[in-house]
């Protein structure tokens, strides 16, 4: 067994339910949530997680704490691990982004992330994601697992940027369910391990792959 880590998305909050952007607004898990959380934990806690580390936001922390409870692993924040912060967009639909800022949704959408006052580009995020990502796996013990408890957008872009895919492609990856993980799995002999992303948007848990793909 090699190195493990899973990115775990919080729970439900009122904002998802309604579409609104959450960004780096601190909003809370809803009733839902909190059950999606303790579900949840109650699966990954065999994993046996040597290391929790959440996002500061509320809803990540909460969720992250739900594994903690049960597993006895203090919960560590990161505020690397924030979900993107998506300026003057948040607290908006896509509709109500639309209709406030036409020009500025249009260059959105055509690869301009600039153009919203405020906002991280998903290159800016990723990037950010990534760096905290790389710190606490230095730190990781061989055949352990580590849970790092964020943000959908985040971690897509993070993931993305850790792992080196080029940043056209990264949009080819689809959304993470609420409570929802993705694995990476060291991979490897020795003096040429890498990272290898065996899972995305996950409810089960990771099981080894009967392959002779090394």
């Amino acid at each position: 067994m090699t190195r493990q880590v899973i990115l775990w998305r919080h729970g439900r909050t009122d904002w998802n339910v309604a579409g609104r952007v959450q960004g780096q607004t601190d909003t809370a898990l809803d009733d839902v949530g909190r059950e999606q959380a303790a579900s949840a934990a109650a699966r990954l806690a065999s994993l046996n997680p040597h290391r929790i580390v959440s996002s500061d936001l509320q809803r990540a922390r909460r969720t992250a704490e739900a594994l903690g409870a049960v597993t006895g692993v203090e919960v560590e924040l990161d505020e690397r691990f924030r979900e993107m912060d998506f300026g003057a967009r948040e607290g908006l639909t896509w509709q109500e982004a639309m209709e406030r800022f036409p020009e500025g949704m249009k260059a959105w959408f055509s690869g301009d992330e600039t153009q919203i006052p405020d906002s991280e580009t998903h290159r800016q995020a990723g990037d950010r994601f990534a760096a905290g990502l790389a710190d606490v796996i230095a730190d990781l013990p061989e055949d352990a697992t580590l849970v790092v408890v964020a943000h959908g957008a985040v971690i897509r872009t993070g993931a993305c940027a850790f792992l080196r895919f080029p940043e056209e492609n990264w949009r080819t990856f689809g959304a993470l369910n609420n409570c929802a993980w993705s694995v990476m799995t060291e991979v490897g002999p020795p003096q040429h391990r890498f990272w290898r992303l065996t899972e995305w948007n996950a409810g089960t848990l990771p099981e080894p792959v009967l392959t002779d793909d090394r």
